[in-house]
C-alpha cells in the first residue's frame, strides 16, 4: 500500500499503479503528477464522496477502484477517461448513475451493494462490456439498450427488485455466468428450499471446529468433526452480508435444494443453535488429495480463470473431469437449479478421483419461471461448460478427445438455442470414455 507522504514527496514518480487507503476525504491533486504513467488507481477504503471534474487528465488510466467510500452518485468525470475499461464502486451509497459517467470503453463495471434504482440507456453504448456486477441494489429493470452488449459474459443481478428477466437477456450470444437469486420472482422458491426438511438439522454443540480450510465472500469453511463418532466433515458459516453474488441466504437455499450427488459438494445438514445466530451448513469433507483446478479471473483475463503455468493432464483425466462436472450440472438442472458460477476455480480435482463441483454462491432456482425461460437459462450455462472444456483441452498432454472437442464447439455456439443440454453432453462424454 502506498502512502500519501510518498506521493507528496514525489517518490512515486513513474508509477503505473497507486493504492491509497488512508481516510481520504478529498482527492489528492498530487495524483495528477502521475498522469503520464498511471494505469491503475485504487482509492478503496476511504471517505471520498467526489472525484475532480478534470479526472480525464489521467489519460493513461485503465483501472479505477473506489469501493467502500461515500459516493452517492457515480462521478460524471469518469466518462472523461476514454481508456478506462475497469471501474469498481462497490459498497458505497450510490443512487444515481449518470449517462456521462459511463465511458464506452468499459469492459468491467462493479456497482455491487449500493442503492441504484435505475440504469441509463447509455449503458447499452458500452458494447465491449464483458462483466457487470449489480448485486445488492434496488433495480427493477435493465435498459433495453443493453441488448447491444453482445460481448457480455458475466452478469450479477442478485438481491435486487426484479419481477422478471427481459427476454433479450436470454439470447445474448456470450452470456455464460448469470446470477439472479434474491429477486421477487425467485424468493418463493428460495423460501421453500430453506424451510424444506430435505436435509437434516445438526445442533451446533455436536460440532467441533478445526482448522480453517478457506474463506470466500459469503462465508468461512472449516474442517470439523461431528457427533460422538467424530465423523470428519466440512462446515461453512455464512457471514450474512450481501456479496458480489447476492445474499448468503440464497446460496444456502440452492445448496440445500441441490441434494446429494457423487460429484457435487452440496449440503448434508443445516446447523441449528449457533450462539451468535450464524447460519451454516455441514458438507462432506473432500479428501486433501483434491486441489482447485484453477485460480479465479484476474484483471487482465476479466472473465476467464487463471491456470498455473504448469497445469497439464492427460486426455483421460480431462475427459473424467468433464464427465464428472457434466454429471453434477445435469443433476442441478434436473432439479431446476442454476449454478451461476460454473468455473474451474469452483472445481476440485485429482487425477484418480476426477472432479467435484462446489460453491453455490451464485446459485438460484428456476421454479417460478416458465419452461421456455428455464430452458434458455440452462443453455446459457452450457456456454460456461464450453469454456471449461476449452481450458481442459488446451492443457491436454496428448491428443485431445475428438468428441470432447466437437462438444466444446457446440457448447460455445452463439445461438443459445443450438447448444446441447447437459444430459446430451453427458451422453457424449460417456460414449467417448467407453471407447
Amino acid at each position: 500500500m502506498d502512502t500519501l507522504a510518498e506521493l507528496r514527496a514525489g517518490r512515486l514518480a513513474g508509477a503505473t499503479r497507486l493504492d491509497l487507503a488512508c481516510g481520504l476525504t478529498e482527492f489528492p491533486r498530487e495524483i495528477f503528477d502521475l498522469a503520464d504513467s498511471l494505469e491503475t488507481l485504487n482509492l478503496s477504503g476511504n471517505a471520498l464522496d467526489a472525484l475532480p471534474d478534470d479526472l480525464g487528465r489521467l489519460h493513461r488510466l485503465r483501472v479505477l477502484f473506489c469501493s467502500d467510500n461515500r459516493f452517492t452518485s457515480l462521478p460524471e468525470s469518469i466518462g472523461q477517461c476514454h481508456g478506462l475499461d475497469i471501474v469498481g464502486f462497490k459498497a458505497n451509497r450510490i443512487r444515481s448513475v449518470p449517462a456521462a459517467a459511463l465511458p464506452p470503453s468499459l469492459r468491467w463495471l462493479i456497482l455491487t451493494d449500493n442503492q441504484v434504482e435505475e440504469l441509463p440507456d447509455a449503458l447499452g453504448h458500452c458494447t465491449q462490456m464483458q462483466k457487470l456486477m449489480l448485486a445488492g441494489n434496488r433495480l427493477r429493470r435493465l435498459p433495453d439498450s443493453m441488448a447491444a452488449c453482445r460481448q457480455l459474459e458475466l452478469l450479477r443481478l442478485s438481491a435486487n427488485h426484479f419481477e422478471a428477466l427481459p427476454d433479450w437477456l436470454l439470447s445474448l450470444p456470450r452470456l455464460s455466468w448469470l446470477a439472479a437469486a434474491g429477486n421477487p420472482f425467485d424468493t418463493q422458491a428460495e423460501d421453500a428450499a430453506i424451510t424444506a426438511q430435505s436435509v437434516p438439522h445438526v445442533a451446533w454443540q455436536d460440532l467441533t471446529l478445526g482448522k480453517k480450510l478457506g474463506e470466500g465472500a459469503s462465508g468461512v469453511i472449516h474442517q470439523a468433526t461431528l457427533g460422538p463418532s467424530q465423523q470428519e466433515v466440512a462446515v461453512k458459516l455464512f457471514k450474512g452480508a450481501v456479496t458480489s453474488d447476492g445474499w448468503p441466504h440464497s446460496e444456502m437455499a440452492a445448496c440445500i435444494a441441490a441434494g446429494a450427488h457423487p460429484t457435487l459438494i452440496a449440503a448434508q445438514s443445516r446447523i441449528d443453535g449457533h450462539p451468535d445466530g450464524t447460519e451454516g451448513l455441514v458438507m462432506a469433507l473432500v479428501p486433501p488429495s483434491f486441489r482447485t483446478l484453477a485460480g479465479p479471473p484476474s484483471l487482465a483475463s476479466c472473465t476467464r480463470d487463471v491456470y498455473a503455468d504448469d497445469a497439464q493432464w492427460t486426455s483421460d483425466v480431462a475427459l473424467r473431469i468433464a464427465h464428472d462436472i457434466a454429471s453434477a450440472m445435469q443433476h442441478l438442472h434436473a432439479r431446476g437449479i442454476l449454478h451461476g458460477d460454473l468455473y474451474a476455480h469452483n472445481i476440485l480435482w485429482n487425477a484418480q478421483g476426477g472432479g467435484r463441483l462446489g460453491d453455490f454462491g451464485a446459485g438460484w432456482m428456476t421454479g417460478s419461471l416458465d419452461a421456455r425461460q428455464a430452458a434458455a437459462l440452462q443453455r446459457l450455462e452450457m456456454r460456461a461448460f464450453g469454456c471449461l472444456l476449452e481450458e481442459l483441452l488446451e492443457r491436454c498432454s496428448g491428443a485431445p478427445p475428438v468428441a470432447m472437442s466437437a462438444l466444446k464447439d457446440r457448447c460455445l455456439h452463439p445461438d443459445v438455442s443450438s447448444r446441447p443440454s447437459f444430459a446430451e453432453a453427458l451422453s457424449v462424454l460417456q460414449q467417448e470414455a467407453a471407447r
